[in-house]
C-alpha cells in the first residue's frame, strides 16, 4: 500500500531528488532533472511502477529517523526486537550525476536484510533490461539511459530487477550506489562511499554556517532553509516549487498538479527569506536566471517555467497510474503556464527592491528590467486574472491581485526615490494611487466592512492576509481587521486555515493551506496577539513530520496532504520565525534585527 505523505524525506543534490520512506523504500526518484521522467513511482502507484527497498526481513517494532546535523543525510533505525538493530545511511552526493548511497550498519545482535531494486522507467511504464558488467549491474531503459548499481554484497540478478540478502552483525557494513546515467555517460571514477559521505556533510554543514539566524527556533529554521536550497536547481539558478507531481490536495478527487517547475511566486517569496538568512549568492544566481527569462520574453512574464527558463509545456495524463490514494488523474506538466496571474509581476518588482535594500548588487539591466516589468503592470492591471490559487475558468478581479500590482508601483517609485534612478514618477504615482483607490472602492465587502476574494466574488480569502504583510494598509486599519476576523471566523478550522471556502466537487474538500496558516499567525503578531500568534506557530510546527518537513496542506484525517516538500510551506515558516523574533526582541527592550520583516508603509 502507499505509505502516507508523512512517511517520507527528501534526498537531493541541487539537481533532482528522491523519496525515501519510513520503510526503508525510495518511491519517488527523476533523475537527472527535477523535472525528468520518474524511474521510482510508487509513490503514485504500487510496486509495479519502481522502488529500491532496503529493510530487514523480520518485522520491525520501531523505526526511528533523523537527518544528522545541518545536513540533507538521512539516518534511519530498525529495532527488530531480539534479532537486533540496523542503521540504514542515505543521502545523494553534490555532484554534476544522479547519484544515491545507501550504507546498512549493525547496530545489535544479527539481522537478515533484503535489498530489491526494481526501476520502471517513464514513470512505472517500461521495466528495465538487466545486464552485469565490470562496473556492476547495469539497469537499461530502451532509450539508453540506465541505472548502475554497485555493491559488494552478492547480487541476484533477475530480468527486470536486482535483489540481494544477507545477515548483518554488530560493526557490520554493507554499502550500495546508485548511479544515473545517459547513452554514453559514465560514472565518476573511484567514487569512495566513505568520502562521499564526508563531502556531503561537510558541504552541507559549510552552507548552513553562513545563516543569520540564531533564534529559539533554530532546528525549525535551518531544517527549512536546507529544504529549500535542496529544491534549488544549481545549474540554472532556479527553484522548483516541489520535488514531486499529483500528491492530491483532496484525496480522491481530481486536482493533482505537477509541482516541479520554477513558479516565479514561489521563488521571489523563497529568495525573500535567502536574503533574511545572508545568502546573496543563491540570490544572484536567481536574478541572472531571471534577466534571462526577462529578455527572452520581453517582460510578458509567465506563472511558470521550467528550471531552465523555458516556457512549461501543456500537461497530459499518465492512465496506468492508479494514484496516491487512488488520487486520478496523475499529471505531468502544468496547464497553468499560460495563465494570467497579474501578482507575478509585483512579486517580481518587490523581490528587486528588497534585494536592493539589503545591499545586492544591481545593475542597470536589472533597473530597465523592472521598467519593463511596470510597463506591463499599467497596461494590465485593469484586467481580470486566475489569480494566486490558480483557479481554472475562474479568470476574475481578485484582490490580492490587485494588491500586488499597487506593490509594483508603489516599490519602483520607492527605488526610483532612493536611489537616483531614471523613471517617469509623476505617472507612475498616479496609477499606484489610482489602483489604491480601486481596491478600496472595489474590493470591499459592504456587509462585513472587510476584503473579499474578488471584485465579484464575496467571500473570504486567505491570501488577503498579506494586505497588511505588504503596508498596502496599516494592520490596525478597521479594513483589515474586519478581513482577519472574517478569515478566522470562516477559514480557520482545528487551528489551521483554509485557502477559502470549498469551491467545488472537482477539487473537493481540500486541506487547509500551510502556507497561509503561518501567514496568519504574522498578523496576529502585528495585531498585538502575540501569544495567540506563538500558539499557533508552535502547533504548526507541530504539523511537520518526523525529519521536520511539511507539505503543501494538512487535513486532520489523512495528515499530510499535497505536494511535497512544499518551498511554499517551509519559507513561511522561516519568514513567521523572523517576524516572532523580532517582536520578542522589541518586547525584550532591544530593536530587531536588520534582515527582521517589517512591513513596508
Amino acid at each position: 500500500m502507499t505509505q502516507p505523505i508523512k512517511d517520507y524525506a527528501l534526498l537531493g543534490n541541487l539537481r533532482c531528488s528522491a523519496l525515501v520512506g519510513r520503510n526503508g523504500s525510495i518511491d519517488w526518484f527523476c533523475p537527472p532533472r527535477f523535472d525528468s521522467p520518474a524511474c521510482f513511482t510508487r509513490l503514485l502507484g504500487n510496486e509495479e511502477h519502481g522502488f529500491w527497498q532496503l529493510a530487514p526481513q523480520l518485522p520491525v517494532q520501531k523505526a526511528q529517523r533523523h537527518y544528522q546535523s545541518d545536513t540533507l543525510v538521512l539516518c534511519t533505525e530498525f529495532d527488530c526486537g531480539d534479532a537486533g538493530r540496523v542503521r540504514i545511511t542515505d543521502f545523494m552526493p553534490l555532484n554534476s550525476e544522479a547519484l544515491i548511497v545507501r550504507r546498512v550498519e549493525g547496530l545489535e545482535g544479527s539481522v537478515q536484510m533484503d535489498m530489491q531494486l526494481a526501476p520502471r522507467f517513464g514513470y512505472g511504464a517500461r521495466a528495465a533490461r538487466c545486464e552485469e558488467g565490470a562496473q556492476g549491474v547495469s539497469l537499461w531503459d530502451t532509450d539508453g539511459q540506465r541505472l548502475l548499481l554497485t555493491s559488494q554484497s552478492p547480487l541476484r540478478i533477475g530480468a527486470d530487477n536486482v535483489s540481494a540478502s544477507f545477515a548483518l552483525g554488530a560493526g557490520e557494513m554493507h554499502e550500495f550506489t546508485l548511479f544515473h546515467l545517459l547513452p554514453e555517460q559514465q560514472p565518476g571514477v573511484g567514487a569512495d562511499p566513505q568520502q562521499l559521505l564526508d563531502d556531503c556533510l561537510q558541504w552541507w554543514r559549510d552552507w548552513v554556517r553562513q545563516c543569520s539566524y540564531h533564534g529559539r527556533w533554530r532546528e525549525a529554521v535551518i531544517r527549512s532553509l536546507i529544504t529549500l536550497k535542496a529544491l534549488t536547481h544549481e545549474p540554472s539558478g532556479s527553484m522548483v516549487a516541489a520535488p514531486t507531481t499529483s500528491l492530491p490536495e483532496a484525496p480522491g478527487h481530481g486536482a493533482n498538479w505537477d509541482y516541479r517547475f520554477c513558479w516565479i511566486r514561489d521563488a521571489v517569496w523563497a529568495l525573500d527569506i535567502l536574503i533574511d538568512s545572508n545568502y546573496l549568492t543563491e540570490v544572484h544566481a536567481w536574478i541572472n536566471w531571471l534577466q534571462r527569462v526577462i529578455e527572452r520574453n520581453d517582460g510578458d512574464m509567465r506563472v511558470l517555467y521550467s528550471v531552465d527558463g523555458q516556457s512549461a509545456n501543456g500537461e497530459h495524463e499518465m492512465d496506468w497510474l492508479p494514484g496516491h490514494l487512488d488520487s486520478q488523474p496523475v499529471r505531468v506538466g502544468n496547464g497553468a503556464y499560460d495563465q494570467h496571474q497579474l501578482d507575478v509581476y509585483g512579486q517580481l518588482v518587490d523581490l528587486l527592491h528588497i534585494a536592493r535594500r539589503s545591499g545586492a548588487y544591481l545593475s542597470q539591466q536589472d533597473w530597465q528590467d523592472q521598467r519593463r516589468l511596470l510597463e506591463k503592470v499599467i497596461d494590465c492591471w485593469q484586467q481580470p486574472d486566475e489569480g494566486i490559487w490558480e483557479l481554472r475558468d475562474q479568470r476574475r478581479h481578485y484582490v490580492h491581485s490587485k494588491v500586488y500590482a499597487w506593490v509594483a508601483l508603489d516599490r519602483s517609485i520607492r527605488d526610483a526615490e532612493e536611489y537616483g534612478l531614471e523613471a517617469p514618477l509623476e505617472e507612475w504615482r498616479a496609477v499606484r494611487d489610482e489602483i489604491h483607490a480601486d481596491i478600496c472602492r472595489k474590493g470591499i465587502n459592504a456587509q462585513r466592512g472587510a476584503f473579499q476574494q474578488s471584485y465579484e466574488r464575496a467571500c473570504p480569502d486567505a491570501s488577503l492576509l498579506m494586505i497588511p504583510l505588504l503596508g498596502f494598509l496599516p494592520i490596525d486599519d478597521p479594513r483589515v481587521q474586519a478581513t482577519i476576523a472574517w478569515i478566522e471566523q470562516d477559514l480557520l478550522r482545528d487551528g489551521v486555515v483554509h485557502r477559502f471556502p470549498p469551491q467545488d466537487s472537482f477539487s473537493g474538500d481540500e486541506g487547509a493551506f500551510l502556507a497561509c496558516s503561518f501567514w496568519f499567525a504574522d498578523t496576529l503578531v502585528m495585531s498585538g496577539r502575540d501569544g495567540d500568534a506563538e500558539n499557533m506557530f508552535a502547533h504548526l510546527l507541530a504539523l511537520r513530520n518526523d525529519v521536520g518537513l511539511l507539505a503543501e496542506q494538512y487535513d486532520p484525517r489523512y495528515g499530510l496532504i499535497g505536494n511535497f516538500p512544499q518551498a511554499l510551506s517551509h519559507l513561511a515558516l522561516v519568514k513567521s520565525a523572523y517576524l516572532l523574533q523580532a517582536c520578542e526582541q522589541v518586547h525584550h527592550g532591544g530593536e530587531p534585527e536588520r534582515h527582521s520583516y517589517k512591513p513596508v508603509i
